[in-house]
């Protein structure tokens, strides 16, 4: 009988020859199959969402403690985190005019954090961090999101300003981790925190996804009407799946590297 190990090796290695069409077909088979086993153990599917959200309480741990321990940045997008206290803050002020609840508190919290992560990287670990590196141009993403949103926002009765901004906080969230993609593209290596927390991001944001296509399946696309008439809906939705196959591939050579038992994760060229 073959060791686990070296099934999963032969598998990985098949999957790494094939064309990038069947990569998509297969990552999409995966995808669904792993929808399937949700809906089968899963019954409340609100614990799902929850479960994004403590993942990526985890995956932000793991980065506090790069930082305070490892005393260094390097590996890290200053600009995903500027992205991410960017849509945050947008959502939070839709938060407080539009939908008060629990979620607020959670995105205060997550936002604090990330403020912190931010001062760091400017100020305390400066001379670490890889600016050559994170050369992504922030307005490649923010500038599409704001004239998406000005086009194709929600329908309720909110005024239509805090309507554009809940639109251009779930746009903007869906690439904000294009950034930290670029810094690892090109530097090829990825040291082991890093490494987790993008990882903590990718399963996050699969459980969110998760969450939402199964809510839709469970109430027969009864949810996709309360949310407004028109492009918006489906936007969500589309927004849902864009940020869950962004990070699809890192994902995988992680599970890779675990499994084979590499601590430095070493990317192939046209990886992310």
């Amino acid at each position: 009988m073959r060791p686990p190990k070296k099934t999963i090796h032969i598998i990985s290695s098949w999957v790494q020859r094939q064309p990038p069409k069947v990569k998509a077909f297969l990552a999409v088979v995966a995808g669904m199959l792993a929808l399937v086993l949700l809906r089968a153990i899963v019954h409340d599917h609100d614990n799902l969402f929850v479960a994004a959200e403590a993942v990526h309480s985890i995956g932000i741990s793991v980065l506090i403690y790069k930082l305070i321990k490892e005393k260094t940045c390097a590996g890290l997008s200053l600009k995903t985190q500027e992205l991410t206290a960017m849509f945050l803050a947008v959502r939070l002020y839709c938060s407080f005019v539009m939908e008060y609840d629990i979620h607020t508190l959670l995105d205060l919290a997550t936002l604090a954090t990330t403020l912190w992560v931010i001062f760091m990287i400017r100020f305390k670990l400066k001379s670490s961090y890889m600016e050559d590196k994170d050369n992504f141009a922030m307005y490649y993403v923010v500038a599409p999101c704001a004239v998406l949103a000005l086009l194709i926002h929600p329908s309720t009765s909110h005024y239509i300003i805090n309507r554009i901004f809940w639109a251009f906080c779930v746009y903007l969230e869906a690439v904000s981790v294009l950034p930290q993609l670029r810094v690892m593209q090109n530097t090829k290596i990825v040291e082991p925190f890093t490494a987790h927390y993008v990882f903590a991001l990718g399963v996050a944001r699969f459980l969110s996804c998760a969450h939402w296509v199964l809510q839709v399946l469970d109430s027969r696309g009864h949810l996709l009407t309360a949310l407004g008439y028109g492009l918006w809906p489906s936007m969500v939705l589309i927004s849902e799946v864009v940020q869950t196959f962004i990070l699809a591939d890192f994902c995988y050579y992680y599970v890779k590297s675990v499994f084979g038992g590499q601590l430095v994760m070493r990317l192939p060229s046209g990886v992310v």
